[in-house]
């Protein structure tokens, strides 16, 4: 087979129309003696008005040889020149308009604007992202009362195996990284405080601190972040994972309700496993603060505990506990509302699960605030 050629079969310069014919091979391995009559033929020529390429004696044509081909004709229409392909085979025809395609012209870029009119529409949309991610948060939460409804009504149809499941998993398995945590929260709030206290001569009063601190507020504060963390980005990816994977949908298809099957046996695992989390973790940051106050700051066990006594009510360690639960509940509604937003890539998965753990936090610790402005108003 010859290599590609490019002739003038009719027309005249002069009178602004000429007809060329393609023969041969246009492939990259004749790259070296195509180009240079493409660039022939695209020099510029006064007065021509319109063009034409005749491919029909072409041998065979790969890509290379039709982006030369595309090249030539948005040469010459650039220069306001009727340009175009005739006699093409079906066979390349696909080709050609998949290069065609890929070689069209990017739009031109967005106008610089203001940089107060671009500002405000970041904050616009990011105001609508906002009101958009609370419509979803309602529609799960409503969505898992409907379910936890439908279970009441026909306990039957409860999964209680999966929720001992993820039970074990997010209480049982988390205990650990939770008690170590809390240990070390407590006994640094006693060496600071010790620390800082002592140059008042005020060192029993830590005790006051590290049990009201670690109860009230901390004990609840950490423990969700950890499980924030740990169990909600779980839940993200692993909903995130079956969604990709299209198995919510066939759960749809096979007549069962996803919030039902998925959603509400970890709900109620999360909501379950938190208050006993913080529980322990609770009890273990009080020894961490008893032992540091022990060992660097000369207040012995007994003493500790007596004060500590004195320090706290029932009221202090409910009042920790009652947070827990719905704590517990916005991990888990957001963890969820975030694995069933993946879409089908592992872009999406990890986006998502970062999302999930960034706003359970957060709201977490709006929550902790509206708590704690809910206790002072009514005296606890």
């Amino acid at each position: 087979m010859t290599a590609g050629t490019l002739t003038l079969v009719s027309g005249e310069s002069g009178r602004g129309h000429i007809r060329l014919a393609a023969a041969g091979v246009w492939t990259a391995e004749n790259a070296g003696a195509i180009e240079p009559l493409i660039e022939a033929a695209t020099r510029p020529i006064p007065s021509l008005k319109s063009i034409s390429i005749d491919t029909a004696n072409i041998e065979r044509l790969d890509s290379f040889g039709a982006w030369l081909l595309e090249r030539a004709l948005r040469t010459w229409r650039d220069r306001e020149c009727e340009a175009n392909i005739v006699g093409l085979k079906d066979d390349y025809r696909g080709l050609f308009e998949k290069v065609h395609a890929a070689t069209q012209k990017l739009p031109p870029p967005p106008k610089k604007r203001n940089s107060i009119v671009a500002t405000l529409d970041s904050v616009g949309r990011t105001m609508v992202a906002v009101f958009d991610d609370l419509v979803l948060l309602a529609q799960m939460v409503g969505s898992v009362m409907t379910a936890f409804g439908r279970v009441l009504l026909h306990p039957s149809r409860f999964r209680f195996t999966s929720m001992v499941n993820h039970l074990e998993r997010v209480g049982w398995h988390a205990l650990p990284i939770i008690l170590l945590i809390t240990v070390l929260i407590g006994a640094i709030l006693a060496q600071q405080g010790i620390f800082h206290f002592r140059k008042f001569g005020a060192d029993i009063y830590v005790v006051d601190m590290v049990g009201v601190l670690v109860l009230r507020e901390l004990g609840v504060l950490i423990v969700c972040i950890m499980i924030a963390g740990r169990s909600g980005s779980s839940y993200t990816a692993e909903l995130g994972a079956m969604k990709m994977r299209e198995e919510v949908d066939a759960l749809r298809t096979m007549g069962f309700d996803p919030v039902e099957v998925l959603i509400l046996p970890r709900i109620l695992a999360i909501v379950i496993a938190v208050p006993i989390l913080t529980l322990f973790g609770s009890l273990a940051a009080l020894y961490g603060g008893g032992l540091v106050a022990w060992l660097y700051g000369g207040i012995a066990p007994e003493v500790f505990l007596s004060r500590l006594r004195e320090a706290i009510s029932m009221q202090t360690f409910e009042v920790g506990m009652l947070k827990a639960p719905f704590m517990a509940l916005v991990i888990g509604v957001v963890a969820c509302v975030e694995g069933l937003q993946v879409q089908g890539s592992a872009e999406s998965l990890g986006e998502r699960t970062t999302n999930s753990v960034v706003k359970s936090i957060f709201l977490v610790i709006v929550l902790d605030g509206f708590f704690a402005m809910f206790f002072a108003s009514i005296g606890l």
